[in-house]
């Protein structure tokens, strides 16, 4: 089933898009750094290139994904973001946007607080979480969440 990284330009994204890959399985990624994205479709990664704020191609990007992974620190690192007026914005907009593309499951990774997503399934993963991405992959493989 698909996943979705969302913040996949920084360095917990990075990690967690290359944990994932794996023969067979469709790994999506949604940047804003062009280098960035050059480099995830050399590896075999569907790649969506805009403003992590466009909460609308964020939910194109997400459709049809099983798992929406979102890595926080894209919501308020160096970025530009034009179509929010702050991280919390973003990360109620990205709850908005894999609520509307159908998404079954959603793993937020970072801290603090996180948006509502309505979602059947979410969970949350410290950003900072010694087996970050393995903690990660086996959300994303698990049947159902606890």
């Amino acid at each position: 089933m698909p996943v979705i990284v969302v913040g996949a330009d920084t360095e917990p994204g990075r990690a967690i898009v290359a944990g994932l890959l794996a023969p067979g399985r469709e790994v999506r990624a949604f940047v804003s750094d062009i280098g960035a994205a050059g480099a995830l479709r050399r590896s075999g990664v569907k790649v969506a290139l805009g403003d992590v704020s466009d909460e609308s191609h964020v939910e194109g990007a997400s459709m049809h994904c099983h798992t929406a992974v979102l890595v926080m620190e894209a919501s308020t690192d160096e970025r530009e973001r034009s179509f929010a007026a702050s991280g919390r914005d973003v990360l109620r907009g990205w709850a908005r946007a894999v609520l509307a593309s159908e998404v079954t499951r959603v793993i937020w990774v970072g801290d603090g607080e996180v948006a509502q997503t309505g979602t059947m399934e979410t969970a949350r993963v410290s950003a900072t979480h010694p087996a970050l991405v393995a903690e990660v992959v086996a959300l994303d493989n698990a049947i159902s969440l606890p």
